[in-house]
């Protein structure tokens, strides 16, 4: 069980939850990577050490508020569409993701054990598995959809322009793309021009392409 701690002056008592709450703010409003134990200190009004009676360093930090984040999305449920639930499981994980921009990176390069991602996969397996995927086949679906689903949300997060922009940058590079030489990219920047694309991408094109092609491999 986490130590509680009280700081002088009657302020609130500090324990990991709180610890980790302050940690998951800052890193929505300033990045993880300007997240320290000095910084969370602070912003806590205890000395960096206190913060050691909660939570053994930094990397458990990280663990801990990809946890919290992994508890926002919606976990699949037995029974029922399997699609429909591996669609709502991809569109609620990249909503949540959009909300903490630094979570995905953090996901994709960590070994994340915590409860709640623990359950978010064993959920989606169990999903899967109902509905009559072998589990070597759901553990290549659930991790094809989710390459998919976190690919799409870091693209979006780090595109240099916004949707209301694709006209005028479209227009600005379309010399750079003579026809004689990229026909077909012209062809598409032109259609962006002049209204007849939009230059949207949508996340649930490419994942009803993936779910589509797990629904013939299924009943295969």
């Amino acid at each position: 069980m986490a130590k509680k701690t009280v700081s002088s002056g009657g302020r609130r008592t500090l324990t990991r939850d709180r610890v980790l709450r302050t940690a998951l703010r800052f890193a929505d409003e300033h990045g993880i990577e300007s997240l320290s134990m000095r910084k969370l200190g602070q912003l806590l009004g205890v000395e960096a050490m206190s913060l050691y009676n909660h939570v053994a360093n930094k990397d458990a930090i990280l663990d801990g508020i990809v946890d919290i984040v992994a508890g926002q999305i919606e976990v699949p449920q037995l029974g029922g569409d399997w699609r429909q639930a591996m669609r709502n499981r991809a569109t609620s994980a990249h909503g949540v993701l959009m909300q903490h921009p630094w979570a995905t990176m953090l996901i994709v390069s960590r070994a994340n054990v915590g409860p709640a991602m623990l359950r978010y996969v064993d959920a989606t397996i169990g999903c899967l598995r109902n509905a009559g995927f072998s589990y070597a086949t759901a553990d290549h679906a659930w991790n094809a959809i989710d390459s998919y689903v976190y690919g799409y949300t870091l693209q979006k997060l780090n595109f240099p322009f916004q949707p209301e922009e694709y006209a005028a940058v479209a227009e600005a590079y379309l010399p750079q793309l003579p026809a004689e030489r990229y026909p077909h990219l012209h062809g598409m920047t032109r259609q962006i021009i002049d209204g007849e694309h939009d230059g949207l991408h949508e996340l649930t094109f490419g994942l009803d392409l993936i779910l589509e092609g797990l629904e013939r491999l299924r009943v295969g």
